[in-house]
């Protein structure tokens, strides 16, 4: 009599089921992107309060007369400092800046300026011939600071320009 031979796939015991691993991966990868999310949730809170500038949403918030420089122009934060320059000894010397929140009006919106007196016509003159535009810090009500200022177009914005960001200039940003 012929014996049969027994195949060896048969003798081995069955093989542990692969749904177990599956779900002991699919709660590791749970945990994981839910640390992720928690930790990125405590790192990236910011406080929004005067000593934190965190968002343009502060800046607008802080313009003077906010509402009439964000319909007619962009919040600003202006910086002053002087800069003191030495020929004998070759020195360079800054001064502390000071931080203020201003306003940058689009030139089409230079007659809010005229109308309540606050630019002479003489003064819109020099301005628009020099292709700039009125810059100003502290309320229109009160005494505000009103400068004739230029816009550095070769002035960049390292943060837009980065590696993999796409985008043309915006045509809003000409004033």
């Amino acid at each position: 009599m012929k014996r049969k031979s027994r195949s060896p796939l048969r003798d081995t015991p069955p093989a542990k089921s692969s749904i177990l691993n599956a779900t002991t991966l699919a709660i590791l990868a749970g945990i994981f992107v839910l640390g992720v999310g928690v930790g990125i949730a405590f790192s990236s809170t910011a406080t929004l309060n005067p000593e934190n500038v965190a968002s343009r949403e502060v800046i607008d918030r802080s313009a003077p007369n906010a509402e009439l420089c964000i319909q007619y122009g962009a919040s600003a934060m202006v910086t002053d400092l002087r800069v003191f320059v030495t020929l004998n000894p070759f020195n360079v010397y800054v001064t502390q800046p000071s931080m203020r929140p201003g306003c940058v009006l689009r030139r089409n919106n230079w007659a809010i300026l005229e109308q309540r007196k606050l630019v002479t016509s003489e003064q819109v003159r020099d301005c628009k011939n020099r292709m700039n535009t009125f810059g100003f810090i502290g309320p229109l009500e009160g005494s505000p600071k009103i400068e004739c200022i230029y816009q550095n177009e070769a002035a960049q914005n390292f943060f837009l320009n980065q590696p993999g960001t796409v985008g043309p200039k915006p045509e809003t940003d000409q004033f």
